[in-house]
């Protein structure tokens, strides 16, 4: 069974370059005053708001529930 594996060995710019033809170029970066703040508006929901009044839960569920 033959070894596929090579010892060769890269530099730093070879990897630099292999990684440039494999991802190709970065997008530009952003700038200090380009950037906003995010502002949330509402507050985060964990759970979806209930549904129906406790008196509606108490018929559906019945008396232990």
């Amino acid at each position: 069974m033959a070894d596929t594996r090579s010892d060769t060995s890269f530099t730093d710019d070879e990897f630099a370059f292999l990684r440039h033809v494999r991802f190709g170029e970065l997008p530009a970066a952003v700038r200090p005053d380009e950037r906003v703040e995010l502002t949330e508006t509402e507050p985060r929901r964990d759970r979806p708001e209930p549904a129906g009044n406790p008196d509606e839960w108490a018929l559906r569920l019945g008396a232990g529930g």
